[in-house]
Order: structure tokens, then sequence, then C-alpha cells
């Protein structure tokens, strides 16, 4: 039996991923529903015949795509599962979700934090801070809301506890290292918006996911430049990342010196240069 839960997958030209990801939830979901940004390869086509709804919007952000599909799923069930079209879950994973749902359908934990294995150059990695890669992507439908944030937003939850599975999903984000790079740039504009909109108008912390508190509040506080240093120190020797190999190593080093610092030059960028970026739009 299914249990009461609607998934929620946001896609843009994922037909190497879509399946996998729909046929890893679709025996433990009463309904699965993609919001697509105009792919042009076969995702639509994929997802409609495993049996998803699928609605196609023009994609600004992630969070501003997710509400939307919120709101045109429009979901009767207990649960949302917020999933992305390179994760899955393993049997497992999927066995040990249903339970969990199941179980509190009427108590009052309204969150469950799924954990991630990574996947990078064709190595699972297991340090370095990056397993497992924790996030509360299944809640309770009317407790839960996604961050109105350009970047790295997060479920929040008004009320409730949560509860972190014991079982690994895994994440498949990798496709070369071109398109990875692309990618962090990408979303280093996206950062970049973020950044001054939050200086713009600052959040309390009831108001923020506390990874989100802690990168605004700490993380940002340090050194511009010297903080992906810090970073790349942190994940590295004190979190391990050198016994993942030179996996690990590429891993953590193109993380703090090419994603977070490329962040940090962007802002110096704005600062200097009196320029905004925009961080609208598709990943080209």
């Amino acid at each position: 039996m299914k249990s009461d839960i609607t998934a929620i997958i946001l896609t843009r030209n994922e037909e190497i991923n879509i399946k996998d990801c729909i046929n890893s939830i679709r025996q433990i979901v009463k309904r699965i529903v993609v919001i697509d940004s105009f792919s042009d390869d076969k995702t639509v086509e994929i997802a409609r015949g495993l049996g998803a709804e699928v609605y196609q919007n023009p994609f600004e952000n992630y969070a501003k795509q997710y509400m939307y599909g919120v709101k045109k799923a429009n979901a009767d069930t207990v649960w949302t599962l917020r999933i992305d079209a390179d994760e899955r879950l393993t049997p497992e994973s999927a066995k040990e979700l249903s339970t969990l749902c199941d179980k509190h359908m009427t108590t009052e934990v309204a969150g469950i934090v799924l954990r991630f294995k990574k996947n990078f150059l064709g190595k699972d990695l297991y340090h370095g801070g990056v397993y497992p890669w924790k996030k509360m992507n299944c809640y309770k439908t009317n407790l839960g809301t996604i961050e109105d944030r350009m970047m790295d937003e997060h479920i929040v939850l008004s009320s409730g506890s949560i509860v972190e599975m014991k079982s690994d999903c895994l994440h498949f984000d990798f496709k070369t290292l071109e398109y990875w790079i692309n990618k962090h740039n990408w979303y280093s504009s996206r950062e970049t918006v973020d950044f001054f909109q939050n200086l713009d108008k600052p959040k309390s912390k009831k108001d923020l996911d506390s990874k989100t508190w802690f990168k605004m509040n700490v993380y940002y506080k340090l050194p511009l430049g010297m903080r992906a240093y810090i970073y790349y120190i942190y994940r590295y020797y004190f979190k391990l990342g050198f016994l993942d190999g030179k996996e690990g190593k590429i891993y953590a080093f193109l993380h703090a010196y090419w994603y977070r610092y490329l962040v940090d030059a962007k802002i110096y960028e704005c600062k200097t240069m009196g320029v905004r970026y925009v961080g609208k739009g598709e990943l080209k």
C-alpha cells in the first residue's frame, strides 16, 4: 500500500535521470508531480509515460519554481516529498521513508530529513563534510514552506518536530567537470544576488533555515576571499576530505576555490564596480 505522499520534481533536460528517479519512488507515493521548465529532450515524454503529472513553467529560480509546483499540485496528501531528478531512493530508504510517514501521520513529527550519498567523478564521497548530505525534503503538507531565496533554499516548518532517516539515498548531480563548472558559475551569480538581497532585507533566525542563518551571520562575516581558504581547510583537513583520494581533493578544491571564491569575487565586483547580477533563468 502506498503512503500518503505527493512527490514534486523540478526538471530541465533530465532524460538521463528522470526514469530512475520516478521508479525509485513510485511504489511508495500516491502522486508524482513534475514541474518542467520546457525541456528540449525527452524528459516530459518519459515522465508522462511513467504516470507522472507534468506541468511546464518558465524557470526563474528553484524556490519560485517549487512554489509553483506546490500550487499546481494542490496536494491533499498528509506528506509532500521534494526530490530532484538526479536524486533517488534505494529500496531500503524507500521502505524506511514510507514507514516513517505512516508511523507519524498523526504525531507531532512534521519533517523527515533524508540523507544522501554523493557521487563525484564516479566515486562515492564519504568525507569532507559531504557524507551524509542531509536535507529535510519530506514534510507535512500543511506545515511546510520553502524559503524565497535565489540559492540554497530550504523547507521551513511552521511547527512540529523532525526525525532523520538512517538509510542512504543517492545523489548523481555530476555529469562532467565542464557541466559542474558551468553549473557552479551559474549558482555563484544566484548566490551573489541572494547575498545582497539578505543585506537589504535581513531576516531573523526564526525565519531562516539554520544553515542559511549560519552562512549569512557567520560565514559571510569572515574576510572576503579568506573565507574560501578557511572553507577548504575545514573540508579537506578537518573533515578528512583527503581520505576520498584524488576525487576528494578535486571536489574540495573546486568547491572552495572555484565556487565559493567565485561568489566572493562577484560580490567584490558588485561592490567596487557598482553592478548587480540578475540571477534569473535556466542553466544553459
